[in-house]
C-alpha cells in the first residue's frame, strides 16, 4: 500500500512555481488531448491550476463529450440512510464529534427495517448508502445484520462507516455489501492531525489505505474524496485525483468514483478555512472528468438544487435524492441531530422529473446482485 508515499513525494513540490510555468498553450494542449490520450499527473495539476479557470468553457465542452461517450445521459440515483450517530472520534469540523452534546440515536434492527421499507416503497430508490458514526457500538455484527435487512429492499448497498480490515470487508460482502465510500477528508498529513484530535480516525495512514483494503476484498465499487474546506483546495483536489489514479490502475475489477464534498454547517463545528467557490468546484469537477473519463462523479444534496442542476452536463454520473441526514429521519418520530444541513430538499420524484425534462435517464439499479 503505497498511497502514503505518493502523498509524501509532493510534500516539497513547488506548486506555485509550476503554476507560474503555465501558459494558455499548455493548458489548451491538455484539454485537446483529454478523452483521446491518458493524461498524466502534471496534466491534472494543469487543469486544477488558477490559470485554467480562464478555460472552463473549453473544459466543459470536452467534459460533456467525454461523459456522453462513456456514460450516455444516465444519472444514477441513490439515497443515504443514517442508522447511528454515536461516534468516538473528535473531528473538529463534524456535527457527530464525540464531545458535541447532540441528541444521539442508534437504530434497532426493527427500526432499520422500518426506515428501509419506507425508503424503498415510498421514495422508490433501489440504491442506498448506509452511514454511521465511527464507534465500537457500530460493530461488525451490527453492520452485518443491518446490511442483511437492507438487501431485502435495495439492489445496491454501500457503506460509509468506520474503516475496516480486508477480512471484515470480505465478511460484509458475504451478506450483500456492494461498495464503500470513505473520504480521506484531508490529504495533508500534518494538517490532518489538527482536525482529527482523537479516536481511531486520528490514524491517518489506516484511513488512507481503506479504499485499497475494500478493493482487495473485491467489492464492486469504491468512492473517495477530500472534504473541501480543510486543506489547500488545489493540493487536496490534486492528491484526491492521484489517489483515484493509483486505485484505478491497481484494481481493474473495481468501479471507482470520486466526490467533491464541501464542508457544510454543523453543530459547533469549526469555520472552514479554505472555502472553495462555485467556480473552483466546477473546475475540479471538469478536471476529474477530463483526466478520469471512466470514473463516476457523485454530487450530493450538500449543494443547492440550482447548482446541482447546472452541473449535470459537466460530468456528473450520480445524484443523491430525497436525502435526510438525521438518524431515523425518514419514517421514525423524534429524530436525532443531523450530521450537516442539506441544501437540495427536493423529493426523489422532483429530482426524477427534473432529470427527464433535461433529457437525462434516471437509473435506480446499478446492477443485479447474485446474493
Amino acid at each position: 500500500m503505497m498511497m502514503d508515499r505518493i502523498v509524501e513525494s509532493y510534500n516539497d513540490f513547488d506548486f506555485e512555481n509550476f503554476f507560474r510555468s503555465l501558459d494558455s498553450k499548455k493548458i489548451l494542449d491538455v484539454i485537446d488531448r483529454s478523452g483521446e490520450k491518458v493524461l498524466e499527473d502534471m496534466d491534472l495539476l494543469t487543469l486544477l491550476s488558477p490559470q485554467a479557470q480562464e478555460f472552463l468553457e473549453e473544459m466543459a465542452i470536452k467534459a460533456n463529450v467525454i461523459t456522453k461517450q462513456y456514460f450516455g445521459k444516465e444519472i444514477h440515483i441513490y439515497a443515504p440512510l443514517y442508522i447511528s450517530n454515536i461516534c468516538d472520534n473528535e473531528c473538529t469540523y463534524c456535527g457527530f464529534k464525540h464531545s458535541n452534546p447532540i441528541k444521539r440515536r442508534h437504530l434497532t434492527y426493527d427500526e432499520i427495517e422500518k426506515e428501509s421499507k419506507y425508503i424503498s416503497e415510498t421514495l422508490g430508490v433501489h440504491s442506498i448508502i448506509l452511514l454511521t458514526g465511527e464507534s465500537y457500538i457500530n460493530s461488525l455484527e451490527y453492520l452485518k445484520n443491518a446490511i442483511t435487512i437492507l438487501k431485502k429492499y435495495f439492489n445496491t448497498v454501500i457503506i460509509e462507516v468506520q474503516p475496516l480490515s480486508v477480512e471484515e470487508y470480505f465478511e460484509l460482502k458475504t451478506v450483500g455489501l456492494d461498495g464503500v465510500t470513505v473520504y480521506q477528508e484531508c490529504y495533508d498529513k500534518e494538517l490532518y492531525k489538527t482536525y482529527h484530535l482523537s479516536g481511531k480516525k486520528s490514524d491517518y495512514k489506516y484511513r488512507l489505505d481503506t479504499p485499497e483494503r475494500a478493493s482487495i476484498a473485491d467489492l464492486r465499487s469504491v468512492n473517495i474524496g477530500a472534504l473541501f474546506g480543510l486543506g489547500n483546495p488545489v493540493k487536496e483536489a490534486f492528491l484526491s485525483g492521484l489517489h483515484l489514479r493509483y486505485l484505478t490502475n491497481k484494481f481493474l475489477n473495481t468501479q471507482f468514483s470520486i466526490s467533491i464534498p464541501r464542508i457544510k454547517e454543523a453543530y459547533r463545528n469549526i469555520k472552514p478555512q479554505n472555502i472553495i467557490s462555485d467556480k473552483q468546484f466546477v473546475q475540479f469537477l471538469l478536471a476529474y472528468r477530463l483526466c478520469f473519463p471512466t470514473s463516476g462523479i457523485n454530487i450530493s444534496t450538500r449543494e443547492s438544487k440550482e447548482f446541482r442542476d447546472n452541473l449535470l452536463p459537466l460530468g456528473v454520473t450520480k445524484f443523491s435524492a430525497g436525502s435526510v441526514t438525521e438518524v431515523g429521519g425518514y419514517s421514525l418520530s423524534n429524530g436525532s441531530s443531523p450530521q450537516f444541513e442539506t441544501d437540495d430538499h427536493r423529493s426523489v420524484v422532483e429530482i426524477v422529473d427534473m432529470l427527464k425534462i433535461k433529457g437525462y435517464q434516471p437509473i435506480f439499479k446499478d446492477w443485479e446482485s447474485s446474493i
